[in-house]
């Protein structure tokens, strides 16, 4: 990890650089399975999985009998745990609903805002060497607690044209029973698009590497997608009360999601330095994805700035998806956070507590997007509807400001559908 000792603020949009990413060479690629896809459908489909995945499945879709069989297949320990996860993320995604509220800005005139749930939506779960099993809870509960009333899971079979028995028994656990198998960005066109075998849908949802990120940006001329997305990060803010052998387990958890991954920590201890450092190189001995690590943390930094003020200061230049406070956390410095995904509070709040089970979602912006987005939730899954309703005092009450307001715009058939009511009165 790159060390800064007290860099004034000018330099800090050098140490908030992100791993560098010319996602633009992947257009072209993309562009040319999102055309397959749309023209050719599941042929399509099942051409890219055989190129790709080195398999040609025999059905796209999963089987009830598939899911009954990756239900055997799973420890009852793990059962418990995503039954467990379940119910948290249930409780506090339910707890986001909120009731309608009439208001009444002049007599006789009411405004009003319902929710709507997005009638279709898609799940992108990537497979690979780690099966986010976990991203199935975080997207399909809210899903399913917003009343989607479809709801399309993608995601790649391996070799024998099998989907990760874990990812099959979240889904189970969702209720989902559209599951396809389709990985990659020929996953995302279908799900824009339609195929024979896949519905269309009017949201995407979902993680994916630098091929699924740049379909998802290309399809929203067709579809919504959660959010921009880019690697995974933490930043770690740690003062005298942090203990080094935590912060560095965090700083580890977060580097092995991939190379590209980054990790900051940001200190008011010099003489922390050492010991963080001292800490990552024991426990990344121990680690079987210690080589993809060891890649993040060479673009990764360790920051000593002067107070727990400037650290929150550079923390929200950099904005990042999860933030944790191993430091004082007064009611002071929680309000002083403007940009951050998820924030974990004390020696006690892993971020994979959030990653997993405490309820909260994990499907957060990367890249600096937190500056202006905010991670999944219950609201992501709706879309809000205006309403509002006049009676003649009403419209009698405001017709002067907006016949006015129109006529100024130059639109007169604006004022006309006012004066024209009003000379019925």
């Amino acid at each position: 990890m790159k060390l800064y000792k007290y860099p004034s603020p000018d330099l800090w949009s050098g140490i908030c650089a992100r791993p560098l990413q010319d996602n633009r060479k992947f257009i072209p690629g993309v562009m040319e399975i999102l055309s397959a896809v749309q023209k050719k459908g599941d042929a399509a489909l099942r051409d890219f999985s055989k190129k790709f995945d080195g398999v040609e499945p025999d059905s796209l879709a999963v089987t009830e009998a598939e899911i009954k069989e990756a239900a055997k297949r799973i420890s009852p320990q793990l059962k418990a745990a995503l039954k467990q996860a379940k119910k948290n993320i249930e409780a506090f995604h339910r707890s986001q609903k909120e009731a309608s509220k009439k208001i009444a800005p002049m007599s006789g005139i009411s405004c009003w805002r319902e929710s709507r749930p997005i009638e279709k939506v898609g799940l992108y779960i990537p497979g690979g060497s780690a099966p986010l099993f976990s991203t199935v809870l975080m997207l399909g509960l809210p899903a399913r607690l917003a009343g989607c009333k479809e709801v399309v899971l993608c995601t790649p079979c391996n070799k024998d044209q099998e989907v990760h028995p874990a990812v099959l028994y979240a889904a189970s656990l969702c209720g989902i029973q559209k599951i396809f198998k389709a990985g990659g960005a020929q996953a995302i066109a279908a799900m824009a698009y339609g195929t024979e075998s896949i519905p269309a849908v009017f949201k995407i949802f979902g993680p994916g590497n630098q091929y699924v990120t740049m379909a998802k940006q290309l399809v929203q001329n067709k579809v919504a997608i959660d959010m921009p997305a880019g690697p995974s990060e933490v930043l770690v803010i740690a003062d005298d009360t942090a203990n080094p052998r935590f912060v560095a387990a965090d700083l580890l958890a977060q580097a092995e999601h991939g190379p590209d991954s980054q990790v900051v920590c940001i200190t008011t201890r010099a003489g922390f330095v050492k010991k963080i450092e001292a800490a990552i190189a024991a426990q990344l001995k121990t680690l079987p994805r210690k080589d993809i690590a060891a890649k993040a943390l060479e673009h990764s930094r360790i920051v000593v700035v002067k107070s727990l003020k400037e650290a929150v200061e550079l923390s929200n230049f950099y904005a990042p998806e999860h933030l944790i406070l191993a430091c004082k956390t007064g009611t002071g410095l929680l309000k002083s956070i403007t940009a951050a995904g998820s924030v974990f509070i004390g020696n006690h709040s892993p971020e994979s507590a959030g990653d997993y089970a405490s309820g909260t979602n994990h499907t957060l912006p990367t890249n600096g997007y937190a500056a202006a987005y905010s991670g999944v939730s219950l609201d992501s899954f709706y879309k809000k509807i205006t309403f509002q309703q006049l009676t003649a005092k009403g419209l009698k009450n405001i017709a002067a400001t907006v016949t006015t307001m129109a006529e100024g715009e130059g639109l007169q058939g604006h004022s006309n559908a006012v004066k024209i009511r009003l000379s019925n009165q």
